[in-house]
């Protein structure tokens, strides 16, 4: 097998999914992800200014939307507000579980999500322990769920438990679930203050999918102090993550799974996937 480069199914904004999957197809990507999730209606998807997929509408609906353009999905991403209290209006356990059954149904193999910075002063309040726990317990369900749908939840580093290799080995460690693994994100692990490097050694097994981006010089005085960055418009190799790095140490890892750009920008885009052709990934 190959390690393959797909792309962010969010590549320009207002517009609707249909448009992005088109865009990703001209590009000659062969993958992508679902990259917004919400459950309920979405007015942004009726009005189109938004990509938005439901977690309620048939999942089969949203596979035969890939399909027809030649796409295949290879995660669900369902970030979560894991720090904060459980309510109905924050994304968290119950979300989670909706991307697991939708995942399952159209043998989608991954459902990525993450903790990110706590909005609240609950959340903000939360010793280490107290954090940890909570991660823990907002995603014990869908765990349990994804074991028996065969799904897995890989957690991305976006917070500031998982932007430490500590911290999210500790939530690895307290989950014990075999459903359970790792989506390395190069640009939020690094800003985080981590060595993106350090995971792969540390999670190589356990590393089942990629979110690649790199960052330019202008971030490095703000890292250690947030936790993901969402898209970047920095050309893959041309920023101060070592992507090449990165790479290297996923190879050394034995990974052959998917990847998924998170650029924005037809040039950075395309550039970045010519970077990684070049390294050996293919479309």
């Amino acid at each position: 097998m190959a390690i393959t480069v797909g792309c962010f199914a969010l590549v320009d904004p207002f517009s609707t999914l249909d448009h992005q999957l088109d865009r990703i197809r001209d590009w000659g990507f062969t993958t992508a992800d679902v990259t917004d999730t919400s459950d309920g209606a979405v007015l942004g998807n009726h009005f189109g200014f938004s990509a938005v997929a439901s977690l309620d509408a048939n999942p089969h609906d949203l596979r035969r939307l890939f399909a027809d353009r030649g796409l295949r999905i290879t995660s669900f991403c369902a970030h979560a507000d894991l720090l904060d209290a459980s309510a109905p209006w924050r994304y968290g356990t119950g979300q989670v579980v909706k991307a697991v059954r939708a995942a399952a149904a159209i043998g989608v193999p991954h459902v990525v999500t993450t903790e990110g910075e706590p909005v609240t002063a609950f959340g903000r309040g939360l010793t280490h322990a107290e954090q940890v726990f909570t991660v823990v317990e907002k995603l014990h369900e869908p765990l349990r769920l994804a074991e028996d749908l065969g799904v897995k939840v890989l957690l991305e580093p976006h917070g500031p438990l998982t932007g430490s290799p500590d911290g999210l080995e500790e939530v690895i460690a307290r989950a014990s679930s075999p459903a359970l693994g790792v989506n390395l994100d190069t640009g939020n692990s690094w800003l985080a203050g981590a060595d993106p490097v350090e995971y792969v050694r540390r999670f190589g097994p356990l590393i089942e999918h990629v979110h690649w981006k790199d960052l330019d010089a202008g971030w490095e005085e703000r890292r250690g102090q947030v936790f993901g960055c969402g898209m970047s418009t920095t050309t893959l190799g041309e920023g101060v993550v070592d992507v090449r790095g990165i790479w290297d140490a996923l190879v050394r890892a034995g990974f052959d799974g998917a990847t998924t750009l998170e650029v924005a920008g037809d040039d950075a885009v395309l550039g970045s996937a010519a970077f990684l052709e070049k390294l050996g990934a293919v479309k």
